[in-house]
Formats: structure tokens, sequence, C-alpha cells
């Protein structure tokens, strides 16, 4: 079942991310959605993968930095040319939402639209897609904005929390609750507590509404993005768009789709996932996804171990030998002639050293 020939929908993918915490294998030139770090196929491919029977790809848009424009197209080459845009520069999710929702409403009137990071992991696919097309047909009917809150395994730091109201409806195992608030990522304590009390979720950072209703509060909160995105809009398809489009990027304001939106919006709803899904963060998070040795050493490539317990170890080159002897809890990276040793609790410091004003290759 293609559901945008059913119900007027397209799919903007969000792959404009630095991928600074997969450090040494995520680099500027080729950040985390572009690689492979798991299977045969890029973490872009994936979500491409996962709603290309539900989308035409004349239905997909793809965000993201304009120098990742030429990975896109390599990647992704049934997308055509014109649905892939280039960022001029950094301006976070709000920017990308905006830009996606008057490319939407030139191209395709009202649709709704899917907004979906390019990095996430999401098990099974076709539970995934169910609560996909039970978020568009609420979304049409009442023209509120819709996000997926995650049930929570443990009580998580790096993830952002939605707090459920009052459920509204049951469809087919995806719940639909009223939002009542947003909460910012937590302290240790807090996310104990957010575990305990049951009515708290992981946000997962993707969306669906229609595009007049995201445009709507765009108006209300950004309105900078409506003065200076609306006049693109007629240079869409001609040959002075990358200047225009530089244009109107210098001149609005750089904040995420949460803070600048959904944190303010009047009608947020969540549809409780029916689905198992990580956005691979860091480090630490690829570790569920690899096999481990009698040890408890999550490992890729040849790893032999001595006296060493409870280790994360990653090679590009899944023919490299790496030996680690009585240490345990360690992060060891390779990824050509950078390698990264890093102690596992200490692995979100990552970024910070990418960042630093002294700059690592």
């Amino acid at each position: 079942m293609v559901i945008s020939e059913q119900h007027d929908c397209v799919v903007v993918i969000i792959a404009g991310g630095v991928g600074t915490r997969f450090w040494p294998l995520s680099t500027p030139e080729k950040p985390k959605q572009f690689l492979t770090l798991f299977g045969h196929r890029s973490m872009l491919q994936g979500t491409y993968d996962r709603i290309a029977d539900l989308v035409t790809p004349e239905r997909t848009l793809v965000l993201t930095n304009d120098r990742y424009v030429p990975l896109v197209r390599e990647q992704l080459p049934e997308i055509p040319e014109q649905n892939i845009i280039g960022e001029p520069m950094r301006r976070d999710t709000a920017a990308a939402v905006a830009l996606a929702a008057f490319l939407c409403r030139r191209r395709f009137s009202n649709p709704s639209m899917i907004v979906l990071p390019a990095d996430h992991m999401i098990q099974p696919v076709r539970e995934f897609q169910k609560a996909l097309l039970s978020a568009v047909q609420a979304a049409l009917r009442n023209g509120a904005l819709y996000t997926f809150g995650i049930r929570p395994e443990y009580a998580a730091t790096g993830y952002g929390y939605l707090e459920r109201g009052e459920q509204i409806m049951e469809d087919g195992g995806c719940g639909h609750f009223r939002l009542r608030r947003f909460k910012e990522k937590p302290d240790r304590a807090t996310a104990e507590k957010y575990l305990a009390e049951g009515s708290f979720l992981w946000n997962s950072g993707m969306f669906v509404w229609t595009t007049d209703a995201i445009l709507t509060e765009i108006e209300k909160h950004l309105p900078e993005y409506i003065c200076h995105f609306r006049p693109l809009m007629t240079y869409d398809g001609t040959q002075d768009w990358p200047n225009a489009l530089h244009k109107a990027f210098t001149e609005v304001p750089s904040i995420s789709i949460d803070y600048g939106i959904m944190e303010k919006a009047s009608d947020v709803r969540i549809v409780t996932a029916p689905f198992s899904w990580s956005d691979v963060g860091g480090w630490p998070a690829v570790e569920a996804f690899l096999e481990k040795d009698n040890q408890g050493n999550a490992c890729r490539g040849e790893v032999r171990g001595l006296d060493a317990s409870a280790n994360l170890v990653f090679s590009e080159d899944t023919e490299e030998v790496i030996t680690i002897i009585g240490v345990n809890d360690l992060i060891v990276v390779r990824s050509g002639k950078k390698t990264l040793i890093v102690p596992r609790e200490r692995a979100e410091e990552v970024k910070k050293l990418v960042e630093s004003p002294i700059t690592i290759g």
C-alpha cells in the first residue's frame, strides 16, 4: 500500500547532522547518517527503506547540508534531484522543517508531512509503518501536530521526555494521547523518577502533521521563517535558487523544532510507538546491534581478548584484528589511521573533543 496515493502524504528526511559523537568513523566529510554501521545499508538508506513502499520517490524530500548533496544523490539515486535540498548553512531543525513545509505547499498543496531524522534504528518496520499511518489519518482529521513517544526501557539521561496526558483513542495497538508537556534531558535522579511514574515517554524527534497545520504554528511562533521563506518559493526550480536560499538562511534564527514550535503549539498529540527505537546517539548505543563474545565484549571485526570484558570494539575494516588484554568497559574504535579509546562512562566527551578549538582529523 502506498499511503501517499491514498492520504496525500510526503515524507521529509532530515539528514544534515554532523555526528560528532561517532568520531573517528564519522567525520565532517561523511557524518553518521551516511555510514554503514549495521548490515549493508547506511543509516540514511535504512531510513528511506522503511518508507519506500509507502511513499513514492517523487513525494520524498531530503533536507541536508549543501556539502552532503552529492552523498545523498549517491546513496539514494531513486530520489529526484530537485527533491534533495542542500541547506547553505546550519540552522537546526526548525529551518529544515519550515523550508520543507513551504516546498510541500508549493509542490503538493496541503499534504500530510512525515518528518523523520536520517539516523534512527527502528524495528519491526511493519509496526513502524502502522504507527505512521495511524498518525497521518488522525492529523488529517483534526489538524493537530503529532509526535511519536517511545516507552522508556531505562532511566536515560540522553533523551528528552514527553509527559503523556489523557488518552484520546487506541488504534490497532497505537495509543493516541494529548501531550501535557515536554521535558528536557534530565539528570539521573529525575530520569529514574520519570521511569517510575510511567507517564513519561522518550521524545523520538519524529513528527506528522498537515502542511497547513505546521505553517500556522510557524507563523505564530517563528514569523521570521514566514517572512524569508515564503518569497523564496518563487525561485524554486530556477537557477537563482541557490543565491536566494543562501540569503534567506542568513536572515533566520537557528533553533530546533522542539524549542521553536512543539513546546509552544496549542494542540500536540503523541502516538505511542509499537516498535523498538534507537537514535544511536553515540558509541554506547551501538552495542545493542553487535554480536557479543563469551566475555560480553560487543564486537565488529576480529577481536581477541584475554581477561577483558564488557568492552565495545568496532573496526571499520571487518578483517582487522584488535587485541585487548586486562581491560573492561572500554570503547575502542578503529577507522583508517584514526583510533578512539575511551572509558564507556566518558563516551559523551568525544563530542567535546571533536568540537574543541584543537581540531582532530
